[in-house]
């Protein structure tokens, strides 16, 4: 069982790979690098050069409005990408017929959960699809990251499962700060989904350039997800003291204080460095990071089968 944890956590930390490389995509304009899916250019391999286009190339450049000629390196940052997206698949695949093939000694709900993460990983490969057929249709980019997040849930359902006998320490208030926590998360998350939609139409507009001025059209928008920062933070800084000598969570709440602080820096950068191409990874990274700290926090608290009242611990 020790070896299947380990491979579950590689698929945890592969999904935030996958994550990383699809915002270095969109970070750099690559997304249409290929216009086609799944070939590239019409080929499995993508060209190298101009000289390696095929002979009908220019309807394959039709389709968008970033490259009007071949770009090499938008090309290999999107291929590259779709590599670690197809890789993620096979380890997903491989986790699930391992499940399969153990399922007398795992029990039938990691079957169900290796599954499930088997029909997510499918949903967002054809969500990428999608994202390339509709020329980088901006609800369709944030679909395809939310079920990013969705499936990187998963793996921490399974890997806490396996350590449901463990025991934990509970307070309401903890409980109730958790729960609070994760709401403040979502709608930061859809307001930032806003926030970079608007700004992704905005930059379009511009032609990607002038990035500096790509923030000044959010209005009231970015004040509210500004704002939202500092209750996040608040309610950070307040578990973190009142579980302060309970060790079973301080590497969740002191995750949850160093993110947070980490996206306070980068939150500053953009508005006073000229929203940085660098930074909007992170950004994006951190974030999840954080949704998904809150979330397996809150199954330590709730999927654990010893719930042990204040003081017996």
């Amino acid at each position: 069982m020790r070896s299947y944890r380990i491979y579950t956590k590689v698929i945890f930390v592969f999904i935030f790979l996958v994550v990383i490389a699809g915002s270095v995509v969109r970070t750099t304009q690559s997304g249409m690098g290929c216009p086609d899916w799944p070939k590239c250019f019409g080929n499995w391999i993508p060209p190298t050069s101009a000289d390696d286009l095929p002979a009908d190339f220019e309807k394959y450049l039709s389709k968008q409005d970033i490259d009007h000629t071949f770009n090499v390196y938008h090309t290999w940052i999107e291929y590259i990408n779709r590599l670690f997206g197809a890789l993620l698949g096979v380890l997903i695949l491989i986790h699930f017929v391992w499940t399969l093939v153990k399922r007398k000694a795992f029990g039938t709900k990691y079957v169900v959960l290796s599954g499930l993460m088997v029909v997510l990983v499918g949903f967002s490969g054809w969500l990428g699809k999608l994202v390339v057929d509709h020329n980088l249709a901006v609800a369709k980019i944030s679909l395809h990251m939310i079920s990013a997040l969705v499936l990187a849930f998963v793996p921490l359902i399974i890997l806490n499962i396996q350590h449901s006998k463990l025991l934990v320490y509970n307070d309401k208030k903890l409980n109730y700060a958790a729960f609070g926590l994760m709401v403040l998360l979502l709608v930061q998350l859809f307001l930032g989904i806003q926030l970079r939609e608007n700004i992704d139409e905005v930059s379009k507009t511009l032609g990607y350039l002038s990035r500096e001025t790509w923030l000044d059209s959010s209005g009231v928008l970015f004040f509210v997800h500004r704002s939202f920062s500092w209750l996040i933070l608040g309610i950070c800084v307040y578990m973190l003291y009142h579980m302060k000598e309970k060790l079973e969570y301080k590497v969740h709440l002191v995750g949850f204080l160093i993110l947070v602080v980490l996206l306070f820096i980068i939150g500053i950068g953009f508005s006073y460095m000229g929203f940085p191409a660098f930074m909007q990874p992170m950004h994006l990274l951190f974030s999840l990071l954080l949704i998904c700290l809150c979330f397996d926090l809150i199954n330590k608290i709730y999927l654990n089968r010893v719930s042990v009242k204040k003081g017996n611990i």
